[in-house]
């Protein structure tokens, strides 16, 4: 009966969130070890420090562990810190209106300050305005419409709105009951 079910696909989804909340805590660690290990003279000059990870679910059922910030963890356990920050970026596809949502967090810069570049694949942001800059591209695998993208900014937050070229196909599929 229930024990005879093969629980393979349950069990690789798991292994798959287990694997991505490992390399989490990987990177942390290393960022961790990295901070401890800062003489007080390297703080001072190069504060302050941002860094953070977002973890989401994409279309394909797998998890995806996001970086964002102005420093990395390397290989070697060292952070490198750029003055270029990696802001925090959601998106969001909404299937009935056939339009791609990406809101990121860009606070201290106006509107005239950002430069967002839109292509079918990949959508480019860049804001730059005194000391703070950001940059971040945004890989996107469905074809975007880039001449019907519409970007608003206010409160340090960007929205960006861009139709789809097509629907998504559907994801689930009608089976017949023989």
């Amino acid at each position: 009966m229930w024990r005879d079910r093969d629980f393979s696909f349950g069990r690789r989804l798991f292994e798959d969130i287990d694997r991505e909340f490992a390399e989490a805590e990987e990177m942390l660690n290393r960022m961790f070890r990295t901070v401890r290990d800062l003489r007080p003279e390297e703080i001072a000059t190069n504060f302050p420090y941002y860094y953070g990870y977002q973890v989401t679910v994409g279309p394909d059922g797998r998890p995806h562990v996001r970086e964002f910030g102005n420093i990395k963890p390397s290989t070697k356990g060292l952070v490198a810190p750029s003055e270029t920050r990696e802001p925090l970026v959601d998106t969001a596809l909404d299937e009935k209106e056939n339009v791609l949502t990406i809101t990121a967090e860009m606070p201290g810069v106006t509107k005239q300050d950002i430069k967002v570049s839109v292509s079918e694949e990949q959508v480019s942001i860049h804001a730059e305005k005194d000391n703070k800059k950001y940059h971040t591209e945004i890989p996107v695998n469905m074809a975007l419409d880039d001449k019907s993208a519409k970007a608003t900014y206010a409160n340090g937050i960007l929205e960006l709105k861009i139709k789809l070229k097509e629907a998504p196909k559907p994801k689930a599929t009608d089976v017949k009951v023989e």
